[in-house]
Formats: structure tokens, sequence, C-alpha cells
């Protein structure tokens, strides 16, 4: 069985077999405050659990590189609010992964909150070799805000975009669209002003047992749609092309890391709660996914789930994954890897997929079409039943 996976990485990153994982991601769970819609493991911050994380971090980071340490192309610091962590902190998280993996990698992410950082945080990030923000703006309305459970005003949400921006990082900020009463449009146009190369856009959800869930909270599902395609048509006057549903990104300004997890490159994960994508030397598995277990279980040096990725499961993955991309899934690539002939298992429901307008395939690329995207879980679900 081929591991090769040059087709698995990203556009931009060297495209060279994968022994090791090339991605890192770490998760901090410390919030300042928690967001009524917000369902990820999290909690707010005290000082001996955070004392108690770092030191587990340091420990679970020399495990795991031990045993997949090479060099990484993209770091991601989630969370959680990994920005909400004082600077003796941070530093301290990422000198436990310069121990191990180093910190020098092409796209080095920290997720930060907007009323977390200031100029003199802004240096004080860049000399620990961070490279790129990704900014919990969410909107830049204040009843919007408000209706989230946002603690920052629209202006002191702008004012910290504007400043990273300024600062000569990459920035990428986030909207939630589909709130009643939201001007979507003013949120979009206002964020695209900004400068920021990227821009993420989620329709709010509501999760089960968050709570807005247990308050009743409903999304009104004409308008997600609406806010869906004006997202499209707005950023698009700003020079922002959708590279992936959510995902609005100006010219070389795509996230790689995320690349990563959407083409199937391996990545390793740090962090209670934390899920990574390992290779394996079973060469009747592709991988196998972990998730660590959360943080009480974490600390305590348990071991979290595994799942064995069979060269089935794999395809299933891209197919979902791959199809959210406009890069699409290479078919034949994806056979290479797991030796199984893609399109021959499929070809009835792409054939038919692609008369309906939902798929378009190109040798050997396929694709979801504009029509395809606004369908893709019952896309998706036929797929899982088609294997």
């Amino acid at each position: 069985m081929s591991h090769q996976i040059a087709t698995a990485v990203p556009d931009g990153v060297s495209e060279t077999a994968l022994p090791t994982p090339q991605a890192l991601y770490v998760h901090v769970p410390f919030c300042p405050s928690i967001c009524p819609y917000c369902d990820f493991h999290k909690m707010r911050r005290h000082e001996p659990l955070v004392k108690a994380y770092l030191a587990r971090l340091a420990e679970e980071a020399c495990v795991r590189y031990d045993r997949y340490g090479g060099k990484l192309q993209t770091i991601y610091l989630g969370g959680g609010t990994p920005s909400h962590l004082q600077d003796s902190e941070l530093e301290q998280l990422i000198t436990a992964l310069q121990d191990t993996w180093g910190a020098e990698v092409d796209e080095f992410t920290l997720e930060a909150d907007p009323l977390t950082f200031d100029q003199t945080r802004l240096n004080f990030f860049r000399e620990l070799g961070i490279t790129r923000l990704s900014i919990g703006l969410q909107s830049t309305q204040d009843d919007v805000l408000k209706f989230l459970g946002r603690k920052h005003t629209a202006r002191e949400g702008l004012a910290a975009v504007n400043i990273a921006v300024e600062a000569s990082f990459r920035v990428s900020a986030d909207l939630i669209t589909a709130v009643d009463g939201q001007d979507t449009a003013r949120d979009l146009r206002t964020l695209a002003s900004t400068g920021v190369g990227h821009i993420s856009v989620y329709n709010l959800t509501i999760e089960p047992y968050t709570p807005f869930a247990l308050r009743g909270v409903q999304v009104d599902e004409h308008k997600e749609a609406d806010d869906y395609e004006l997202t499209n048509t707005v950023l698009s006057d700003y020079g922002f092309e959708r590279y992936e549903v959510s995902s609005h990104a100006k010219p070389d300004e795509r996230s790689q890391h995320n690349q990563m997890y959407w083409h199937g490159a391996y990545f390793v994960a740090l962090g209670p709660g934390a899920a990574g994508f390992v290779p394996t030397a079973d060469v009747s598995l592709i991988g196998k996914r972990y998730t660590n277990p959360q943080i009480k279980h974490w600390l305590a040096g348990e071991s979290g789930e595994v799942l064995e990725l069979t060269p089935l499961n794999f395809v299933q993955d891209m197919l979902m994954t791959g199809l959210r991309t406009t890069r699409g899934v290479n078919l034949e690539a994806l056979s290479t890897r797991t030796q199984i002939d893609v399109m021959n298992t499929y070809e009835s429901l792409i054939t038919t997929l692609v008369q309906k307008g939902l798929l378009s395939y190109q040798a050997p690329w396929l694709r979801a079409t504009d029509a395809g995207i606004l369908q893709l879980n019952p896309i998706v679900k036929a797929f899982f039943e088609a294997s």
C-alpha cells in the first residue's frame, strides 16, 4: 500500500512524503467568558489549573514528539482562547514546543480575543514566533455581540483587528451570521474594509446542551440560506475567494493549517479534548485518529479514544472534507493512497450527482458545484450509504 500523499498536502506546502506529521494543533481550553453558542471544550481559568495544564502539556509534547517528531510546517494554537494566557504562560507553552518540534514554521497561528491584546502584546506575540492571528470578532454590531454573549464592543473589536493588520500580522477574523435582526451585509463590508486577508464566516448553529439550546434559541433557515449566498457576493467585491464552505481568502492568504485537515495530511494534537490524525505502522490502515480526554482525565495522563482508519474510512473522510473545498478531491491520488478504485466504487452515484448538477468531474478532480455546496450533507450521506 502506498502512503505517498503529495495530493493530500495543501496548495503552497511542499509536496513530499509524510513519514511524520507536518502540522501541530494545541488546544488551550481557558476562556475569559463562556459564549452561549460554543460547544468546544472550554472553561474559566484559575491559576492552579493553568499551572497543571502547562506542566502536563510539556509532558505530552515530549511523548508525542518521541513518537511523531519531525519538521513542522504549521502550528495552530486554538481553544478556548489561547491569547487569554498570561505572557509568562504563553511563553512557557511555546517553549515546550520549541524544546520538541521547534517553533520555526511557515505558519504559526494564534486564536485571539479582541480584548486580550494591544500593540505591546502584539510585539510579544511576534517575538514568540507567531505569524498569524485568528481573531474572534463575530460581529461589528453591538446588539449582535450582546446577543452572542461577547464581552467586547463593536468599536473594541474593530480596533483590535486594525492594530493587528497594521502590525503586519497575517490576520483572519471570524463572523457569525444568521442572527435574528443582524445586518449581515454591513458586518461583511465593515470587516472586509479593515484589510484582513482571511475571513471565516459561520452561520449560527445551536449545538445540543449549550445555553442557547437550553434557552430554545432557533435559527431562521431562510436567513441562514440568504446569508450564505450574501457572504460570497459581498466578499468577492473585496477580493476574497471562497475556498472552503466557511473560509474566504485573498490571494496567498489561505490557511495552510486548515488545508492540512481538509486534504488528509497527518497532524499531531496536544491538550485536553484535542484530536489528531497520525500515521501507523499497520500497512492495512491509512492512519489513526485520536481524541484526548477532557481536562480532568487528561491531567491524570489517561488515554483518549482511538479510531483506526481503514482505506475505506479514509476515502469517506476525504469525500466529506474535500468536497467542502473548491479544490475538491483528486480521485486518482486518493485511489493510489488507499488502493481503492474510488471512481469505480462510486461511479453510478457520481454520474447521477453530476447529471443533477450537484457535482462536477474533470478527471481526476471531483468537486461540488454551487448548487451541490448547499446540499453537502445529503451528498456525503449518499457516498457513505454507497460504500
